[in-house]
């Protein structure tokens, strides 16, 4: 990443620190909804305010959550509660949903949170492609904000105990996996995914039909482990330039979900970072698999600053669109901008 991102990811974090008030506002809204809806859709939201938000947007946050209001439902029924003992019974059980967040807050209430989800990352792991990845992709926008500076409020410790929760309850490993030949880097990685033979239908009945991937992604330990891993969120972003158009909502999570591990890494014990790249590749191997398009799509550069391409992608208002974008100024850098701007373009706006 070059000085000048590191600048502005600087400022943007000062930024955040100074609108802690209505993030935590929006969070406190969102606590009465569900993390779904329709019985499948995800509730985005959350991590949306939370890329707003962070990228000094925090004035359009509430008119955001004004026009996503009617996508929001109430918070499902609890079943029976969640405890130390049961909790392996109900991992993986969407009707668990709202046991598993009063477990979380309950956890969340009496430890230390950075205690709790290094108990509870290894666990959920094997899980990270449920809920087409977004559980996980929630627990990195709630870590961030815990770990800004004056970020441990208790909205954020609650929005953490939602994405935990949701997580938990949407855990769902992938089939078992054969190894195909190793790939040198990330992008040959990605692009040597073999495609699902039907790609049709919702992820679930997508995700059924992996078989096997390349092998990428071996680390030597906790730096490696780092570094690949952030090899990996640039080369989806990259790729979502060429091929975003195969399926421009669901491709987002190529990276996506990868960033949120990235993202989660400082919160975690090191001996933990090897296995959350290797779930992370699965996860993003998976997304790609499942939707990519066969070929690939001349697209055009971008002019814009990382702060004009984020401006661009708040006004157009889509939820993926913002928070793909949120990434891709991570990665930083003039291809991982045109793939931002490529999104904008590609996914329906939120605004008419």
């Amino acid at each position: 990443m070059d000085r000048d991102m590191s600048a502005d990811r600087d400022r943007e974090t000062d930024t955040a620190a100074d609108t802690t008030g209505v993030l935590d506002e929006a969070l406190e809204r969102l606590h009465s909804t569900g993390p779904e809806r329709r019985g499948w859709l995800t509730n985005h939201a959350p991590m949306a305010v939370e890329a707003l938000a962070r990228h000094g947007h925090a004035a359009a946050v509430h008119r955001w959550l004004d026009g996503y209001a009617p996508k929001l439902e109430e918070v499902p029924a609890a079943y029976a509660p969640v405890t130390a003992a049961n909790w392996r019974e109900a991992l993986g059980d969407p009707a668990r949903i709202t046991d598993w967040t009063r477990f979380f807050g309950r956890e969340l209430a009496d430890r230390p949170w950075r205690e709790v989800l290094a108990e509870w990352w290894p666990r959920l792991l094997p899980g990270i492609a449920g809920g087409a990845t977004h559980p996980v992709i929630r627990t990195g926008h709630a870590v961030r904000t815990l770990l800004a500076p004056g970020g441990e409020t208790a909205p954020r410790r609650a929005e953490l105990a939602h994405a935990l929760g949701y997580w938990a309850a949407r855990h769902q490993p992938l089939p078992p996996l054969a190894p195909l030949a190793a790939a040198p880097d990330a992008a040959a990685a990605l692009a040597a995914v073999p495609p699902v033979a039907v790609q049709e239908g919702g992820i679930r009945e997508r995700l059924a039909q992996l078989t096997a991937f390349p092998v990428w992604g071996g680390a030597a330990g906790p730096e490696e482990a780092r570094a690949l891993l952030g090899e990996l969120v640039a080369a989806a972003v990259h790729r979502y330039a060429t091929h975003g158009h195969g399926e421009p909502v669901m491709l987002v999570h190529a990276a996506t979900a990868p960033n949120a591990v990235l993202r989660t890494l400082p919160a975690l014990p090191r001996d933990l970072w090897v296995p959350s790249l290797a779930a992370a590749w699965a996860a993003s191997a998976a997304v790609t698999a499942a939707y990519t398009p066969r070929e690939a799509a001349p697209y055009a550069g971008t002019d814009l600053a990382p702060g004009e391409v984020f401006a661009r992608a708040a006004a157009h208002g889509d939820d993926h669109t913002i928070k793909f974008t949120d990434t891709a100024l991570d990665v930083g850098g003039p291809v991982a901008l045109a793939a931002a701007v490529r999104s904008v373009e590609l996914n329906p706006p939120a605004y008419g």
